[in-house]
């Protein structure tokens, strides 16, 4: 089957008629809609097919975005050391791909006769009669609902069939539901966005503009000039702090912005990752509006930098702080990571040619080769240089669409 597995059960067949099914058809119905929840839902979809028909084993394949395979496997009641052991989840080939390509209900008094059938993966469990059921949301299919192995007859009957139908199509509704309670949920928060970004924009950052100005005329009626100067440092940080409140109201405006998503969200992950290995400390700092304005292709190659320059810094660099900078504005996306280690002669690396023509031949460049062709795949360019105060400074820029 293609690798599912699947859950235990030894409840007696009872006919689709029998006022007990229909009770329990009717406490799921109820049960479906009163869960929002969508994986918790999902979850028990399985487990009343499972119970109502008397399957050894079932499953929940969700199809994925453009429908030719699976992008989810929900499995319930076997031991997570044996789904370990059968290793990666089913993609949708064999009697799985079957139900993908042709939606509509199938009854097999043994799976592993079926012409389609590509055998299981070592490790699996056998499994002889199968019923396959598909999940719709109105005219477009959710996924495919698995059941195998009915405890105590040979094959699955047409009143389970008629049962896991319509427990498929009343979750088929639930999961709508789930979706559209969803959308209301991000609407709500895009609002709360919304007013908050307005109150940052009316109220923080017209006062940090007005204690700016009168910084700046202060600075310029002292006659010492130290004083001054550290005056107009702090102005210059009132600066940079409202460009970062505007990028987060411009990021607070955006549609597409999932606070649990997100470019800035994967780089802090990754950061984050890589500094509970080592003792590196990471700080992250990013300029412009990244969530919105870089897009996915750009995005997916922004976080292979700085993964691979990090990666090479713990490696090489004997540093104890790499900075990362991720920005975008004016057109361009960029990527700069400044550590304090040893350098780039001392780190090996003393073949790089500053200016971007050249390569280092050494086991550390392999890593700023994989960036430079990053880079020149899109358009733009890898500079590796000395950093301001020592360690070594790399920037990847690349050219983002108008």
């Amino acid at each position: 089957m293609d690798g599912s597995v699947l859950y235990s059960a030894s409840v007696p067949f009872r006919s689709i008629d029998d006022p007990v099914m229909l009770r329990r058809l009717l406490a799921a119905t109820l049960l479906f809609e009163s869960d929002l929840d969508l994986p918790r839902m999902l979850q028990r979809l399985v487990e009343e097919a499972c119970s109502m028909t008397g399957a050894r084993y079932g499953a929940l394949g969700v199809l994925n975005e453009d429908g030719t395979g699976l992008s989810e496997f929900i499995t319930v009641g076997i031991e997570p050391e044996l789904r370990a052991e059968i290793g990666s989840p089913p993609q949708g080939r064999g009697v799985l791909g079957l139900l993908i390509s042709h939606p509509r209900s199938l009854r097999l008094s043994d799976i592993s006769q079926h012409p389609q059938s590509h055998g299981f993966p070592p490790h699996h469990p056998p499994m002889s009669s199968f019923l396959g059921v598909p999940v719709k949301m109105r005219r477009r299919v959710y996924g495919n609902l698995y059941l195998t192995d009915k405890v105590g007859w040979t094959e699955f009957t047409s009143d389970d069939q008629v049962l896991v139908e319509a427990l498929a199509a009343t979750a088929g509704v639930a999961i709508e539901n789930a979706f559209l309670h969803d959308q209301v949920r991000r609407h709500a928060v895009l609002e709360d966005r919304n007013r908050i970004g307005q109150d940052l924009h009316d109220t923080v950052i017209q006062r940090l503009f007005a204690v700016g100005l009168t910084l700046q005329g202060l600075s310029q009626s002292l006659d010492h000039p130290d004083a001054a100067g550290r005056l107009g440092r702090v102005v210059d940080d009132i600066d940079d702090v409202i460009g970062q409140i505007r990028a987060t109201i411009f990021e607070l405006g955006s549609e597409e912005l999932d606070h649990l998503a997100g470019l800035r969200h994967a780089v802090m992950a990754i950061a984050g990752e890589l500094a509970a290995e080592t003792d590196l400390s990471i700080p992250v700092r990013f300029e412009g509006a990244v969530d919105f304005a870089v897009p996915e292709h750009i995005a997916e190659h922004v976080l292979a930098v700085v993964r691979e320059a990090l990666t090479n810094v713990r490696r090489h660099a004997r540093a104890t702080v790499a900075d990362v900078v991720v920005s975008a504005g004016m057109g361009t996306c960029s990527v700069t990571i400044t550590d304090d280690g040893v350098g780039i002669v001392s780190a090996g690396l003393g073949g790089v040619d500053l200016d971007g023509g050249g390569m280092p031949r050494d086991h550390a460049g392999l890593g700023l080769s994989n960036l430079r062709r990053r880079a020149e795949k899109l358009g733009g360019a890898l500079v590796v240089e000395p950093g301001p105060t020592g360690g070594t400074r790399v920037a990847w820029r690349v050219p983002l669409p108008d």
